[in-house]
């Protein structure tokens, strides 16, 4: 008989379930389905309002207490104003063009695939980094500490 293991983290401490099948193998699904959620960031129904405007605010998809998760899509204007969140530390993915962030630490091209982490406190703003192209990027509001935990 084929063995599955299922490994349950809670408080930072592994618990391996064993199981004759995998857990995902199931006849029902009852209640909110919906709580596995699949997104398309490029989907045009995701569009913040500050797709072309450097004043825009970015589309909040998700919140929790510690983190909120925006979406931000910019083409040519740059911000016009320095931000600086003292609440929380922001992460910045680039998925698609490229942004360049000023910041008072130093000035960094952020290019697809790239992350940024602006730590809280940090003054900073966007600008474009590819001209006449649509610049896409995931950004996390995270308010727990943050701990590095590989060699960037």
């Amino acid at each position: 008989m084929a063995e599955y293991i299922e490994r349950v983290t809670t408080n930072g401490r592994d618990i391996d379930y064993k199981r004759p099948h995998p857990p995902v193998k199931c006849e029902v699904v009852e209640g909110d389905a919906t709580l596995v959620r699949k997104v398309n960031l490029f989907d045009s129904k995701y569009q913040p309002s500050n797709y072309a405007q450097a004043e825009g605010t970015p589309l909040t998809l998700a919140t929790s207490e510690n983190l909120r998760i925006d979406l931000s899509k910019r083409t040519k204007e740059p911000m016009s104003f320095w931000h600086r969140n003292n609440d929380a530390d922001e992460v910045i993915i680039c998925l698609e063009g490229a942004l360049i962030w000023e910041t008072e630490m130093g000035t960094v091209k952020l290019e697809r695939g790239e992350m940024l982490l602006i730590p809280r406190g940090i003054a900073h703003r966007s600008l474009p980094g590819s001209q006449g192209q649509t610049n896409i990027a995931v950004e996390l509001k995270v308010k727990g500490q943050l701990q590095w935990t590989s060699q960037a």
